[in-house]
Formats: C-alpha cells, sequence, structure tokens
C-alpha cells in the first residue's frame, strides 16, 4: 500500500489475476465495508471492501484479494481508525465443564458479586463509577477469595475498557514496559485500558513510581490488588492518585450464596447435614475460593451419606489461620490482646493468646510482649505481673511447647485480672521529656560525691542529711539542681500496691512540711 504509483503500474503489466494479491498487503480482516482509491495514473487501482471480503480493483477487473495473517505493526496503527489491535491477553474462553467450580462460578456482571455491596452496590464507589461511565484509579484491599480480581474484570467489561493484567510475583520492569508501551499504543486509536496488578505490594518503591506517569496522562486505569495494608505497603505517590476500596470478608450468608450456586451448577445439593453445612462455612473464614474448592471436593467423591461435622472435619483437612507474622494481621492480634489484658478480659486475651500460638507465632514473642504489659499497664498496682511474666519465660524455657504454654497462658490470665496502673509508665515519659530539656544541670552540692580531699575543700557532700539517723528514716533534704524547680513525674494511683505507696508518700510530704 505504500508503493508509487509507476511501481504499482509497472507490478500491474506482469500481473496475473491469480497473482493480484502480491499488490497488497494487510495485516487484519477490515470490519466495515469502504472503498479507498489508491494510485491514480493512466490506471486506476481501488480497495474495495464488502464488509466479508476485499477485493482490488484495477481498471476493469476486480481481484479477491487474499493474504497471510500478520502480525500488529504499531506503526500503522494509523492506517484504519475502527482497528482494534490484539491485545497481549486474550479473552477469556467460556468456562468449560473441565475448568474448576470456583472458575465456572465466576460472575459475569457486578451485581453477581457477593458479600461486597458496599462497594459494588448503586450507593457504592464502583457502583457510583459504573453509572457514570468512569473510572479513576483505585486500589482492591482485602484478604484472599474476596473478589478482588474478578471486580477488576468486570469494571473493564461495564465501562468499555480493554482490560490487561499483571501479577507482580511473576513480573518485573520488562514486563510492566510492555504494558506501558501496548496501551500507549491502544489509546492513539481511542482505546483506554484498565491495568490489573495482582499482588500489587509486592513491587518495590522504584517499581510502584514507574506507574505515576501513566496514571497520570491516562495512558492507563490502574486497579491494583493487596491482601497487605496500603499505607504500609505502597508508596504515598501512588496512594495519593489511587482510591484504596476495602473488601470484607464474606460473611455466612454470603459464603452460603456461593454454596448455593455451586448446588446448581452441579446438579446435586453437598452431601452434608445442615450442621457440617454451617461448619464447613465457618471453616472458610471468610475466603469463597477456598469454600469453592472445598466444594469441588466433596462433590469429586461418592459418600453413602452426608457428612456430619465430625466426618466433615476427618474427611476435609482443617484450614490454617490466615496469619503472617510479619504483616499486618501479626500485628492486629497483638494489638488486640495487649488491650484485651489492658481492659481487664481475661477471656479476650485468653482467646487472641490462643489465635497467635495456634497459627504458629514464636512464643517467646509474646513473652516479651507480656513482660511489656505488666510494666505498662499494672506496673506498681501489682508488681507480681512482672514476676509472674518473667517465671513464665523460664517455664518455657524449661518445657517447651506444648507445656511450656500453659505457663504462658497463665501469665496471660494473671496480667488480666491484675490491678491496672499506667502511673509508672507515665512517670518515665515524663522523667525522659524533662531530663532532655535540663540534661546539664548539676545536681545540689549537698549530695555530690567527695571521695577527694579538694572535692571536700570545695563543698561536695557538704551538709548531706544521712536518712537512717532520723527517728522516722526520712530527712527530707533537697536532691533537685538549685536552678531547677522540684517536679512531680509519678503519681500513684488508688489500686493495688499503689494505694499504699501513695499513703507512704503523703505521709513524707507531711514529714517534709511538719504537718506530721
Amino acid at each position: 500500500m505504500l508503493m508509487s504509483a509507476a511501481t504499482a503500474e509497472a507490478a500491474a503489466a506482469q500481473t496475473t489475476p491469480a497473482a493480484a494479491h502480491c499488490l497488497v498487503r494487510c495485516v487484519v480482516p477490515v470490519p466495515t465495508a469502504f472503498a479507498a482509491t489508491l494510485f491514480k495514473s493512466k490506471h486506476i487501482y481501488s480497495l474495495i471492501s464488502d464488509s466479508a471480503k476485499i477485493y482490488l480493483d484495477m481498471n476493469d477487473a476486480r481481484f479477491e484479494c487474499k493474504f497471510p495473517r500478520r502480525p500488529y505493526l504499531p506503526g500503522m496503527a494509523d492506517l484504519f481508525a475502527a482497528f482494534d489491535p490484539p491485545t497481549s491477553e486474550a479473552a477469556p474462553e467460556p468456562a468449560a465443564d473441565s475448568a474448576p467450580l470456583a472458575d465456572r462460578l465466576r460472575p459475569t456482571t457486578l451485581a453477581e458479586v457477593v458479600g461486597q455491596d458496599h462497594i459494588t452496590g448503586p450507593e457504592g464507589a464502583i457502583g457510583r463509577m459504573v453509572a457514570a461511565g468512569r473510572l479513576s484509579s483505585m486500589i482492591l484491599w482485602g484478604p484472599p477469595g474476596t473478589g478482588k480480581t474478578t471486580i477488576a474484570r468486570l469494571l473493564a467489561d461495564a465501562v468499555g475498557l480493554r482490560f490487561m493484567a499483571i501479577s507482580a510475583v511473576f513480573s518485573g520492569v520488562a514486563d510492566l514496559k510492555k504494558a506501558f508501551a501496548e496501551a500507549r499504543e491502544h489509546a492513539r486509536i481511542g482505546k483506554r485500558t484498565l491495568l490489573f496488578v495482582d499482588e500489587i505490594h509486592r513491587f518495590n518503591r522504584a517499581q510502584q513510581d514507574g506507574f505515576l506517569p501513566y496514571v497520570e496522562d491516562g495512558t492507563v486505569t490502574l486497579v491494583g490488588a493487596t491482601t497487605e495494608n496500603p499505607s504500609f505497603e505502597l508508596n504515598a505517590a501512588v496512594l495519593s492518585r489511587a482510591q484504596v476500596l476495602i473488601l470484607h470478608r464474606l460473611d455466612h450468608a454470603a459464603l452460603g450464596q456461593l454454596l448455593d450456586r455451586a448446588e446448581a451448577v452441579e446438579g446435586r445439593p453437598l452431601p452434608l447435614t445442615r450442621e457440617a453445612r454451617d461448619a464447613m462455612i465457618a471453616s472458610a473464614d471468610g475466603d469463597g475460593r477456598f469454600l469453592l474448592n472445598q466444594s469441588e471436593t466433596l462433590f469429586a467423591v461418592n459418600l453413602p451419606e452426608p457428612l456430619d461435622p465430625a466426618g466433615l472435619s476427618a474427611f476435609l483437612q482443617r484450614r490454617v489461620a490466615v496469619y503472617d507474622k510479619d504483616r499486618e494481621g501479626h500485628y492486629n492480634l497483638i494489638s488486640a490482646l495487649h488491650k484485651a489484658v489492658r481492659g481487664s478480659d481475661p477471656q479476650a486475651a485468653l482467646y487472641y493468646l490462643a489465635r497467635m500460638l495456634t497459627a504458629g507465632e514464636e512464643p517467646l514473642y509474646l513473652l516479651r510482649r507480656m513482660i511489656r504489659m505488666a510494666v505498662e499497664d499494672i506496673g506498681l498496682a501489682d508488681p507480681g505481673a512482672l514476676t509472674q511474666c518473667l517465671a513464665a519465660k523460664d517455664a518455657y524455657d524449661f518445657l517447651g511447647s506444648p507445656e511450656g504454654e500453659l505457663a504462658i497462658a497463665q501469665a496471660c490470665i494473671y496480667l488480666a485480672t491484675a490491678p491496672k496502673s499506667n502511673a509508672a509508665y507515665k512517670a518515665q515519659k515524663a522523667a525522659w521529656k524533662s531530663a532532655r530539656e535540663t540534661g546539664s544541670l548539676m545536681p545540689p552540692e549537698n549530695i555530690l560525691n567527695a571521695p577527694t580531699k579538694l572535692m571536700k575543700d570545695i563543698g561536695y557532700g557538704k551538709g548531706y542529711a544521712y536518712d537512717h539517723d532520723t527517728a522516722e528514716g526520712y530527712s527530707g533534704s533537697n536532691y533537685w539542681p538549685s536552678e531547677m524547680e522540684p517536679q512531680t513525674f509519678y503519681v500513684p494511683t488508688e489500686r493495688g500496691m499503689e494505694k499504699r505507696i501513695a499513703e507512704r508518700m503523703a505521709w513524707w510530704a507531711s514529714l517534709k512540711t511538719g504537718d506530721a
């Protein structure tokens, strides 16, 4: 098509109808009828399409053009404005009967997505965007098996965007560059791209920054999926350009809907009693994909009678709790344990302790945190709390798991039921602050050490009162720098042993003022 007229005429003079297709090359079938005059001299050469075939007209003769399929050439994208070049990811084929159950049940519209009505419904953020026909970039944050990938695919269909997916687990800089280049070529012919990035938190900070120019200029609409807290895992620059939408764990009703759909597709009910069905839903822990995989296992076997909860537990392996020792779930549970102890709820404290231990948390980590609870939230209201935690640590070191975990549980109960005081914790913070502000002041001379004659001669230790020589064991001397007013850091509570400490401090104060 890029030949000059003279070249075309010379070729035409030597061309037979059977070889006419050699004059013209095309990369794809043309979807609509058209007619275009290509060369004009003493002969007229025209391309004619009837929406089914393409013909080359040379004067009064017409030849059908037959040419091999060619790969898409980006430089020719402006030849046919309506042409949509092939994407790097082909549209998914309809799920066959051999496909996994979860894939066969994948929703085909946003209305079929269960458990996320707060964002996909008419009043939700996604529902409003779809109604307006425009999407902004977004981060879908939620636990596994809650529909993040499905929602991203359906969003592209709902607003007519080209869908392209990459995984941060398997992709690198070269894959990102290729994705952005393809998106830019499609943008030139008016086709915008929804770029779905699964596990986006696995990209490092530099890779995340690479998205910014393409998101800003509209080359791609970014939809990222993550199971981790975006505040910790994603760059602030990415978060400022993408709306974070939170997906919830699927509740009992939503998981029940998935089982109903699975039974409808399979044409038979699950071989479970009502109690076992409820137990299986509970074991899914809000993960729809896990539930459907378990259902597929049950459908694949022939059972003589429905399973009860005990039979189901024996047939299916126990689900391992979702817990990453260095991720948000870890910090959420230790926070819950600490706050339950502080709130004097031994039942809840034991529950969160058990959640962490059964999920594989390191017991010594929990003991370290419990020692912190003993000094921060109990302190001198019950000094035995610290002793209990240290004893639990020694017992665990001696016994190991699982026997030693009883000592940890005992210490947890002790902490939760002990009288609470953060007076020592507050006193420490206040004293540290004061020390940073007045760190160069000299103590008063009467309490300075005087190991040499020179020091004694210049006044070090002069006037020091030895408290044990007084009748009450209390001299009431001044211990503060002369440039500083006496401060009050520690104010004991009226709880536990601190009540007695408060009484003793009040008595000392009265001795000092002479009111005793």
